[in-house]
């Protein structure tokens, strides 16, 4: 774990890249939905409609969608406000990338359905998100 924690500089950048690839996650989460469900260019007109009839895999690769999407604002928040706080850069980009790695982690279990290992990882990515709120209130206060 350390040798991976080590290939990520301690620029803002790499937590701006972070940034990036867990916005991201969603709409990639939105595609593998219409990949599993068999999307076709005529599903096209209404692709939420096509989305909310899918079963199995894409049902619940739009269901992690969805999460991906509620969560995200929260990161990002959680993310600036440590940047702007003056955490050290090189914890908020490991507990950034931490982050993405973990929901990658948590949308594969959710679309092979692994319902407790899921679980488990929305939790770590959560807590991940609040280290973050509590590193930058602690440099605050």
């Amino acid at each position: 774990m350390n040798a991976l924690f080590g290939m990520i500089p301690d620029t803002v950048a790499a937590a701006i890249w972070a940034m990036v690839v867990a916005s991201l996650l969603p709409l990639s989460m939105a595609m593998a939905a219409k990949m599993l469900g068999g999307f076709r260019l005529r599903d096209n007109a209404h692709p939420r409609d096509f989305l909310q009839h899918t079963t199995g895999a894409a049902a619940r690769a739009n269901a992690a969608q969805k999460n991906s999407y509620e969560t995200l604002p929260v990161f990002l928040v959680a993310v600036l406000l440590a940047m702007l706080f003056f955490v050290p850069q090189p914890i908020v980009n490991k507990l950034a990338w931490l982050y993405v790695v973990i929901r990658m982690g948590y949308c594969a279990a959710y679309i092979i359905n692994l319902s407790i290992f899921r679980s488990i990882l929305w939790g770590l990515s959560i807590a991940c998100i609040l280290m973050l709120f509590y590193l930058a209130i602690r440099i605050s206060a």
